[in-house]
C-alpha cells in the first residue's frame, strides 16, 4: 500500500524509540547505525516533522514520534500475538492445557488414552496448575477448572457442565452400618474429612439437605481434593467431592454416596485467553461435554 511507510522504516522507529538509542536498535535488528538512521529520515521526510530531538548525548521523541510510536507499538504487538496464535494453532503444534492437580490425576489422566484416540489432531501436553486461570508469564491454550461466575477477565469461556458435590464413603468404613441406618442427619456426629482451599463444600451441603451448619464437626484436612478422595477411598472418614471425580470409584465399588449429589453454583469449565483463536479449542470442549454428561448415572 503506498499511502503507508515502509515496514522496515516502521521497524526501525519503533526499536529506537522503544530503546531511547539508534545504536541499541541497530544492534537488536542486526543492521548498521547508519541503516537505522536512513530509515528514520525516509520516515521524518515523509512525514515533513521530526521524529526525536537530541537531549544531551542522547534523542528523546518529540510530540509527533510520541503519537506514532503509541500507534507503531500497538500494531506490531498485534501482529506478534497474531503470528504466535497461528503458530500455536498449527496442527502439529502442541496444545497447552492447564489443569488442578486434583482434576489432571483423578479426571483427565483416566480418560487421557480415550482423549488422545479420539482427538488425534490435539498433541495435548499437560500443564499442572493450581489455579490455571491466575494471571501468569506463560499462558495455557486452554485451561480446565470448577469454577463459578463472574468469570476471570481476559478469558472466554465454554461452560461443559454443572458442578454436582456429595458425601463419599468407602465400604471399609468402620461407621458404615450405623451410617446407613441413621441416615444423613448421623452426619453431624462424624468428623468429616475436608479441604482446606474448599472449607464452604459441607456447609453448602449440608444446608442444602436441611442440616443446621452448626452441627458439623471437622476431622482431618487436606491440602489437595486429591489427597482428600484417596483418603476417604482408604476408608479414614466421610469425604465430599464432585460427582465427576468420584464416579469411577463408584462404578468400581470403591466408594459409595449413599445420600446423592447436589448442584453447586459451580460449573466444570474449559477458558481460553479471549486473544487466542484455536480451532481445537471446540472440539476439545465438546469432548469433554459428553464426557462429564457420562459421569453422571
Amino acid at each position: 500500500m503506498r499511502d503507508l511507510p515502509s515496514l522496515n522504516a516502521l521497524r526501525a522507529f519503533e526499536a529506537t524509540a522503544r530503546l531511547g538509542s539508534v545504536n541499541r536498535a541497530a544492534e537488536e535488528l542486526h543492521v548498521t547505525h547508519g541503516a537505522i538512521s536512513r530509515q528514520l529520515r525516509v520516515l521524518e521526510e515523509a512525514l515533513g516533522q521530526p521524529l526525536f530531538a537530541r537531549q544531551g548525548r542522547g534523542i528523546v521523541l518529540t510530540s509527533v514520534g510520541e503519537q506514532l510510536q503509541d500507534r507503531v507499538r500497538n500494531a506490531f504487538d498485534q501482529l506478534r500475538e497474531t503470528w504466535a496464535d497461528l503458530q500455536r494453532s498449527r496442527d502439529d503444534a502442541p496444545f497447552v492445557l492447564g489443569c488442578a492437580g486434583s482434576l489432571l490425576a483423578r479426571w483427565v489422566i483416566p480418560r487421557l488414552e480415550r482423549l488422545e484416540r479420539d482427538l488425534p489432531m490435539l498433541r495435548l501436553h499437560l500443564s499442572p496448575e493450581e489455579d490455571p486461570l491466575a494471571p501468569r508469564h506463560a499462558e495455557p491454550d486452554a485451561a480446565l477448572a470448577v469454577a463459578a461466575p463472574p468469570w476471570p477477565a481476559g478469558w472466554q469461556v465454554h461452560v461443559l457442565a454443572s458442578e454436582q458435590i456429595g458425601p463419599v464413603i468407602s465400604s471399609r468404613y468402620g461407621g458404615l452400618a450405623r451410617l446407613l441406618e441413621r441416615g444423613s442427619s448421623a452426619l453431624s456426629d462424624e468428623a468429616l474429612l475436608f479441604t482446606h482451599s474448599r472449607l464452604q463444600a459441607w456447609p453448602a451441603w449440608a444446608q442444602a439437605n436441611g442440616i443446621a451448619i452448626e452441627s458439623l464437626h471437622y476431622g482431618q484436612g487436606f491440602a489437595h481434593l486429591f489427597y482428600l478422595l484417596e483418603a476417604a477411598v482408604a476408608g479414614l472418614g466421610v469425604a465430599i467431592a464432585p460427582v465427576q471425580l468420584v464416579q469411577d470409584d463408584i462404578d468400581a465399588g470403591r466408594l459409595l454416596a449413599p445420600w446423592g449429589f447436589r448442584q453447586t453454583d459451580a460449573s466444570w469449565i474449559l477458558a481460553t485467553p479471549r486473544r487466542r483463536s484455536d480451532s481445537r479449542v471446540d472440539a476439545l470442549a465438546a469432548w469433554m461435554r459428553d464426557e462429564l454428561s457420562g459421569d453422571i448415572r
